[in-house]
């Protein structure tokens, strides 16, 4: 499937080329995710919890699978979220993420421990995100998708004009976005339908990647008195 007809399919905007992200795809080793407004919609309920979709779990699962075929390594994934929420903690002790970050004011700052933690640099991490609070990160990520929404215009225009995004999702949390964002990042990758086939199969290949994923233990950690700590 060809680049052209892999982005025909997607009615988000590109604001990077699509050849320029399939480029900066080729050199990300880590996928951060913000939670509020990109997992979900943002609305949360008593007791300050927020929910995900299955159709965005899987999605992460087959995007990690993907970067395993063209690495043969199972990539970073992480959540950062500025509140603390227990179905995020849930979603990556399942799917077997490597770190949730818990109120997180500044993404900066959980960003560079996130990659002094794996001995990567901040162009080697694809981000998707929502909202102002994940301006300063996105803007030293190597790879970025906004999650947007109709009540914010101005935000999203401010994001173009700053340089701050590469690609704007046409779906909006909660509704597909993050499968969208992944779904478009497995399409350039090159390797779409091998990645489809290959879990549709359930082939050794496929096992052997969940083997190396389920070695992954998640790290939780919260942002408290101006440090990141370990939360146990």
């Amino acid at each position: 499937m060809d680049i052209n007809t892999i982005i025909s399919h997607f009615n988000g905007s590109f604001i990077a080329t699509p050849q320029a992200m399939q480029e900066k795809l080729s050199r990300i080793k880590a996928y951060v995710f913000d939670w509020d407004g990109v997992f979900n919609d943002g609305v949360k309920d008593e007791n300050g919890t927020s929910s995900f979709s299955e159709v965005d779990a899987m999605g992460t699962n087959m995007l990690r699978f993907n970067h395993y075929l063209r690495h043969n390594d199972v990539p970073i994934v992480a959540i950062m979220s500025g509140e603390r929420n227990s179905a995020a903690w849930t979603l990556a002790k399942r799917e077997c993420y490597h770190a949730v970050y818990s109120k997180i004011k500044m993404k900066t700052e959980a960003l560079q421990h996130l990659c002094h933690k794996h001995g990567i640099q901040p162009s080697e991490v694809a981000f998707v995100f929502d909202d102002v609070l994940d301006f300063g990160a996105a803007e030293i990520c190597g790879l970025r998708i906004m999650v947007t929404r109709p009540c914010s215009p101005l935000l999203a225009e401010f994001a173009v004009q700053n340089g701050l995004v590469d690609y704007m999702t046409g779906c909006t949390g909660g509704a597909g976005a993050v499968r969208e964002a992944v779904e478009l990042l497995t399409g350039i990758s090159g390797l779409y339908n091998e990645t489809i086939a290959n879990r549709m199969r359930y082939t050794d290949t496929y096992r052997n990647y969940i083997e190396l994923r389920n070695l992954t233990v998640p790290l939780f950690y919260i942002s408290k008195d101006s440090q990141i700590i370990e939360e146990h």
